[in-house]
């Protein structure tokens, strides 16, 4: 499973935008059909539990693993 690290790297790989910056990092990106994407990134350094991570690839990123990896 990746850590939260890795979820921030993808997001900076990938052109995400830092919008806000607090206890955790929030990024969004806008598709160019309009739609945009928000994931919510912990400043935490442990590993993204697995059902966590599912949806997070699925319903945020709206990726793939292979994708993702790629990008890290």
């Amino acid at each position: 499973m990746p850590k939260w690290k890795d979820l921030k790297r993808y997001c900076e790989n990938d052109g995400w935008q830092l919008f806000k910056n607090t206890d955790h990092y929030f990024y969004r990106k806008v598709l160019p059909d309009g739609t945009v994407l928000r994931t919510k990134v912990s400043k935490g350094s442990k590993e993204i539990p697995k059902k966590l991570w599912q949806e997070i690839l699925k319903n945020q990123l709206k990726t793939s693993q292979e994708e993702f990896n790629k990008k890290i």
